[in-house]
């Protein structure tokens, strides 16, 4: 079989790999999926310039995020069920984004926990916080990424309540599979998913069982996670969340000016402008189209970052020219990670890295922090 040359690629070997259940919960979006849509669609509307006759020798993508050095301006975004994807999935996925020198940033909901992915990587990893009602776990969930040394703490904003998320609930969604006919279906179409998920210990949510009250097994965390997620999260619980953690702070889920205001004014480090893959709010704006916007706004107070609808590493170029700082990869990396296990995201990595290296040169630029609006042609939405 012959290399994986674009995402694109990747997506299709993950869907043939992965079961059903698990490859629309990373593929899918809310209600019509017309965000999810959006995001990838812009894209298209954001034209560049090409430039001949320049020095393209001695090119660079190499950054910072929030003061961490960075081969590009990339991270492997916060993905629930990760480890759903392919068994261990946070840590392999966490050891290729180290080797390639990239953030890694590990969900709350993630299979593999906090102290697993701690135990296979050597430097610092971010954590992706969501708030529940009960203030105690959070708390310790804080305390515990702070034992793991994380670098960052990235705080969600836009899961107060679950988006319609029609596709999760048609198949039943769950980690891990329950016993049913459907399921059974599911799994018999991929044995080797199946025979490997066999040699690992991780397939519930290794953040929350034995760490939350009352979730001592895996029975009883659907109802757990349903009632738990805050409603009533607002701007007072991140000033005290950035007390508790006392580090670096990024604000997930930003996709209001408004809202972007609010968020400088809490002396977090950075927002990342985002409509969660479009899992939420359906019908909301697309992340690429709010993101001058945004920068705009606040980009002189605040870094600012980019996530939703990245699909090469053009559109990477596309988002740094519009002012975000970094970037991040959900589907992308999920895609690799579900078709070739840890080789799989390194080779997503290696996609963004290659497409955006190219794109930049032949806009008449050699280094990444020197990418500015001046190599886009023309941005109407």
């Amino acid at each position: 079989m012959s290399k994986p040359l674009t995402i694109a690629d990747l997506k299709t070997r993950a869907r043939r790999r992965v079961p059903k259940m698990f490859f629309d919960y990373a593929d899918s979006g809310a209600w019509t999926e017309g965000t999810y849509r959006a995001n990838e669609e812009d894209f298209a509307k954001v034209k560049l310039r090409q430039r001949v006759l320049v020095d393209m020798t001695n090119r660079s993508l190499a950054t910072t995020m929030v003061g961490q050095e960075a081969s590009m301006p990339v991270a492997l975004a916060p993905t629930g069920l990760c480890g759903m994807q392919h068994p261990d999935g946070e840590m392999l996925a966490a050891k290729a984004a180290e080797e390639f020198g990239v953030p890694f940033t590990l969900s709350t909901m993630s299979i593999c926990s906090i102290e697993d992915v701690a135990s296979v990587t050597s430097k610092p990893f971010w954590f992706q916080l969501y708030v529940m009602k009960d203030r105690e776990f959070v708390a310790n969930l804080i305390d515990r990424a702070k034992a793991a040394k994380c670098s960052a703490l990235v705080l969600t904003l836009d899961l107060q309540i679950l988006g319609q998320r029609h596709k999760d609930l048609r198949n039943g969604l769950s980690a891990p599979p329950k016993w049913t006919i459907h399921h059974g279906i599911q799994l018999a179409t991929k044995p080797f998913w199946c025979m490997d998920m066999l040699r690992t210990r991780r397939r519930g949510f290794g953040n929350i069982v034995g760490h939350a009250k009352n979730v001592s097994d895996l029975s009883s965390l659907s109802s757990w996670t349903a009632e738990q997620f805050d409603p009533q999260l607002s701007w007072k619980d991140v000033a005290w969340i950035k007390e508790r953690w006392g580090g670096k702070l990024i604000l997930k889920g930003i996709l209001d000016e408004e809202d972007a205001r609010s968020a400088a004014e809490t002396g977090a480090d950075a927002i990342i402008v985002s409509n969660h893959g479009g899992r939420q709010l359906d019908g909301a704006m697309s992340s690429i189209s709010m993101l001058s916007k945004i920068v705009d706004a606040v980009g002189d107070r605040i870094e600012v970052h980019f996530d939703g609808g990245i699909r090469s590493g053009q559109d990477v170029l596309k988002a740094v020219a519009l002012g975000a700082r970094g970037t991040y990869i959900g589907r992308p990396y999920l895609y690799g990670l579900g078709a070739m296990g840890k080789p799989g995201v390194t080779t997503a990595l290696e996609i963004i890295r290659r497409e955006l290296d190219i794109t930049m040169a032949l806009c008449g630029k050699r280094d990444i922090q020197a990418v500015d609006s001046s190599v886009l042609a023309d941005v109407r939405f």
